[in-house]
C-alpha cells in the first residue's frame, strides 16, 4: 500500500507528463492484449475479453482528456494495466 501512495503522491506532482507517458504506456500494453485476443480467434468469448481491454483502456484515456482528479486517473491506470496484462497472459497460455 505504501508503493501505491507513494505513485499517487509522484503522479499528482507532475500529472501533465506523467499521462502522456501513462496514455503511450497503457495503449500500446492494450494493443499487444488486443492482438494476442484475436489471434485466438473471434468467438464470443474472445470478443467479450477485447471489450474489456477496449472500454478500460478508453476509460483511462478519456479521464485523462477530460482532467479528472489525479486519484481517478491513476486508479484507472492500474487497472487498465493490470487487466490488460492478465488477459495477455491468458491468451499466450
Amino acid at each position: 500500500m505504501e508503493l501505491y501512495h507513494k505513485g499517487l503522491s509522484e503522479f499528482e506532482k507532475n500529472m501533465s507528463g506523467y499521462a502522456a507517458i501513462f496514455i503511450i504506456a497503457q495503449s500500446c500494453l492494450g494493443s499487444v492484449a488486443a492482438l494476442y485476443i484475436l489471434i485466438g480467434g473471434v468467438s464470443p468469448l474472445q470478443m467479450f475479453q477485447l471489450f474489456l481491454v477496449t472500454i478500460a483502456c478508453m476509460g483511462f484515456n478519456a479521464a485523462v482528456l477530460s482532467q479528472q482528479k489525479p486519484k481517478v486517473v491513476f486508479n484507472l491506470f492500474i487497472g487498465s494495466i493490470l487487466l490488460s496484462t492478465i488477459v495477455l497472459v491468458l491468451n499466450l497460455l
